[in-house]
């Protein structure tokens, strides 16, 4: 039973792929490099996994390679000040304990600080 639900596991991994866009990952250390890709190919995410969790930088882009996120996780958890690209705005977002403590939105003649 374990072994039919492996190999279905990784059949439904294969085919969830568009050929050429599978997820990379590279040993660094202690850590694994995840680098994702969009289906056009270009990276959608790319940061680091420690003991299968979420941690250290990642970046997340557009499906054309602009950037639209960047953050830092601790152990699956967001930490820290996390920067989000809309348009013209950057939101600055600050999390503690993996929950929203502050947003900050910035743009080309104002900053705007939302409540919480």
């Amino acid at each position: 039973m374990k072994i039919a639900v492996i190999l279905l596991t990784m059949m439904f991994s294969v085919c969830l792929y568009p050929q050429g866009t599978e997820p990379t990952m590279e040993k660094v250390g202690k850590m694994v490099k995840a680098t994702y890709f969009h289906d056009n190919g270009n990276i959608a995410q790319t940061g680091f996994l420690l003991k299968g969790k979420l941690h250290g930088q990642w970046l997340m882009y557009t499906e054309n390679g602009k950037k639209i996120a960047s953050g830092k996780y601790d152990e699956g958890k967001r930490t820290g000040k996390w920067f989000f690209w809309e348009g013209e705005v950057l939101r600055e977002v600050d999390y503690a304990d993996n929950r929203i403590v502050g947003v900050k939105n910035w743009n080309k003649s104002e900053v705007v600080s939302v409540d919480l």
